[in-house]
């Protein structure tokens, strides 16, 4: 897996190095001067010469509305100008950010901020504890096994010896039933695509299988480890050594020994053109359970007797009412976490012999808390709930009866609580913004917890602090949000203060600690999250607040948070940045078009940012339509073109100083929707304020990214907004 490609600047082995700054003496006019806090304007250099991006003529018809797509070119990716155009834009903010002063500082900073242990929930298979860990240095986490909690693990798999520089990654891996054999992934570059490999346990070596076209979905091995269950995408019809990612997978059983085009074909949607089958073994081998996914409100689920393989599937849940996930199994009884008459979820007992309604049984009715995931080990259910954006989790025995609520420390986050029907013990992570995730046992039979392992961090988090707060957003809404700052903080309205969201898809934004927060708290800067409507720390009714036509929601609850902050004395709009990823790429993008003045400095990040075309891109950023809706409604259509952002830049307008950030492998949200905003923003631009667009390579989305260009990113990220907030480095 070794490749010639370099990425930005250059690196030369799997440890962290320092990499090599490219000359900047051509662009000593672009560096930033110094900055003047009641201007952000003023902080910018002089005004910047953008790279050509031609107009084209494209022009759509939705609805009897004509709309301009004058950067439709900037969607072929392999064409001569686009890579001109990329190269053409690094060239510009490369030297541009590598020559701000926080810049350095933050790097070194950064290096030594991650240098602690990072170790991830272990899972036991056949008596053996699989686990990640990272030493502190080490780019990519590397896999261990143990033959019992005091052995001392042995390397498994490491990923930092497949390339020369470190950005191939172990996706993900799940060990046999036995735990003689474990299947592994690995992302090359920052792609979603994935190559799945099997490794002795005993002496590390593989096994000749390899099984390609694959992203996503999880395999499942059979319950005598003779091989697994897993959905392949169809090949590229132009380069059969691809997969195909605008088709759908079908379930496939790989057979260890064969080779995979002899793959029998267990599980096809042949009757409806968007659902997507994926598949799990029961943890007794029983039962094959066949999750149908199509967006991310409702899913269905079928159910294949294993005993009888060539009967035919029977459906558990085909309503498409509500969601379903069968959270364990012991023989005819399943355990299922679903939103069924419960916006905030609740758990029930399933007869798979009779599945019909009237037969479930209620183990854990809808609180008011929202339920966010489950898990059936040891003969007991574990919920995880979210309050308030922080994490709760109480134990039941099979039947429902409370046994408890795990104690935190804290506000904070916890995950992981995996393992098996019959498992005694079970591990989860808790964290929090000033909390380096520490890893938990759970004794199952007397409901006590310990540590496992806790991190041995260097840096003071003591003088720092995180309260919660609740503002009203423009309707009135409760909204929660965390402020995090120095205990001796003086509100007086000038400290630098960077303002996170993402508000969508029913994910709960909850506390977790980064190295990158704590540098910016040290450079003396408050760090906010804020729990927007769309996302999941409310349940469904949160959710569905900030979805399709109520988006708007969402932007109002991000604006809404930054003047609470201002009319609380945090901070002012000279000194206030916004930062977002992926959703939250596109919740800055709009915000930033709606509330130019409320900003100086914005950070939309791998966003989507054209929501007429998103869809287009695959197969997967269409399910996002049970989010954002699709431009082909026509009530949708004026909701999406109402706020999507390479559509609603305008002319003449000066926005605040962008950093627009993306990656050239990005196959989840393609890079052309950043390329498109950045050539947008760059043309209507009115003011010298820069609109810079940093293009890593060899990197994707950010699952599996190396710890080297995780550095150099939010080095660069976070030189840009303290540039622009008028910050200097302790």
């Amino acid at each position: 897996m070794h490749s010639r490609h370099t990425s930005r600047r250059a690196r030369p082995s799997s440890r962290l190095a320092r990499p090599l700054l490219l000359a900047t003496a051509l662009f000593t006019t672009l560096a930033a001067a110094t900055a003047m806090p009641d201007s952000p304007q003023a902080s910018a250099p002089a005004a910047l010469t953008y790279p050509a991006a031609p107009r084209g003529t494209v022009v759509d018809d939705y609805h009897g509305t004509r709309v301009a797509d004058p950067y439709r070119w900037l969607e072929d990716a392999e064409a001569p100008a686009t890579r001109e155009f990329v190269r053409a834009q690094n060239a510009l903010a490369q030297p541009w950010l590598e020559s701000l002063p926080q810049r350095a500082w933050l790097r070194d900073r950064l290096t030594g901020l991650w240098n602690y242990e990072r170790v991830e929930p272990p899972r036991l298979k056949g008596g053996k504890y699989f686990f990640r860990r990272n030493d502190g240095t080490q780019n990519q986490s590397v896999l261990l096994v143990a033959d019992s909690l005091r052995a001392t693990p042995r390397v498994l798999f490491d990923p930092n010896t497949a390339s020369s520089d470190a950005t191939v990654a172990l996706a993900r891996y799940e060990p046999s039933p036995d735990g003689s054999i474990v299947a592994y992934s690995l992302s090359d570059g920052g792609t979603d695509w994935e190559i799945w490999r099997f490794r002795r346990t005993a002496d590390g070596v593989d096994l000749p299988d390899e099984l390609r076209f694959t992203k996503f979905w999880e395999l499942s091995w059979a319950p005598d480890a003779s091989g697994v269950y897993y959905s392949r995408y169809p090949a590229r019809a132009d380069d059969p050594s691809r997969g195909d990612d605008l088709g759908r997978p079908v379930v496939h059983f790989h057979r260890l020994g064969d080779p995979q085009a002899d793959d029998r074909p267990v599980y096809a949607v042949d009757d409806h053109p968007t659902r997507v089958p994926s598949a799990t073994v029961a943890d007794d081998g029983r039962w094959l359970f066949v999750t149908l996914f199509d967006g991310y409100r409702t899913n269905a689920v079928e159910l294949i007797d294993l005993r009888a393989p060539q009967t035919p599937p029977r459906p558990l849940f085909d309503a498409w009412d509500a969601r379903y996930t069968v959270i364990g199994s012991e023989g005819d009884t399943l355990y299922v976490l679903t939103t069924k008459d419960a916006a905030r979820s609740r758990i029930i007992a399933v007869d798979a012999r009779d599945p019909s309604p009237a037969r479930w049984r209620e183990l854990v009715p809808e609180d008011a808390l929202a339920l966010e995931g489950a898990s059936f080990v040891g003969g007991r259910i574990i919920a995880r709930y979210v309050r308030d954006a922080h994490g709760v989790a109480r134990l039941f025995d099979r039947d429902g009866r409370a046994l408890g609520e795990d104690a935190t420390p804290g506000l904070g986050t916890l995950a992981g609580f995996g393992g098996t029907a019959t498992d005694t013990e079970t591990f989860f992570a808790y964290t929090d913004y000033l909390t380096p995730a520490q890893v938990m046992r759970l004794d199952l039979r007397d409901g006590s917890s310990s540590v496992w392992r806790a991190p041995d961090f260097a840096a003071d988090t003591a003088r720092y602090i995180t309260r919660q707060v609740f503002y009203a957003s423009r309707d009135g809404t409760r909204v929660p949000m965390f402020i995090t700052h120095r205990r001796d903080l003086q509100k007086d309205g000038n400290a630098p203060t960077l303002l996170y969201g993402y508000g969508g898809f029913n994910v709960p934004l909850t506390p977790a600690f980064r190295p990158t927060t704590l540098a910016w708290l040290e450079m003396g800067g408050i760090y906010v999250e804020a729990n927007l409507r769309g996302g999941g720390e409310y349940g469904d009714a949160w959710h569905e607040a900030g979805m399709k036509t109520r988006k708007q929601n969402v932007f109002d609850d991000f604006i809404a948070a930054a003047e609470h902050l201002i009319r609380e004395g945090y901070t002012r709009p000279q000194r206030l940045a916004i930062s977002g990823r992926s959703n939250g790429g596109l919740l800055v993008g709009a915000v930033l078009l709606q509330r130019p003045d409320l900003f100086a400095a914005t950070l939309p990040g791998v966003g989507v940012l054209d929501m007429l075309r998103y869809h287009t891109a695959s197969a997967n950023a269409r399910q996002w339509s049970s989010d954002y809706g699709l431009a082909e409604d026509p009530v949708e259509f004026a909701a999406l073109h109402a706020y999507s952002p390479v559509h609603n830049v305008r002319p003449g307008t000066c926005y605040p100083p962008t950093l627009i950030t993306t990656a050239d492998r990005d196959d989840r949200v393609v890079p052309w929707h950043s390329y498109k905003f950045a050539a947008a923003l760059q043309h209507a631009q009115s003011c010298r304020a820069p609109v810079l667009r940093r293009v890593e390579t060899r990197a994707g989305h950010g699952a599996g990214k190396p710890l080297w260009m995780q550095i150099e990113d939010f080095a660069d990220q976070w030189a840009f907004a303290a540039e622009m907030l008028g910050m200097r480095t302790p």
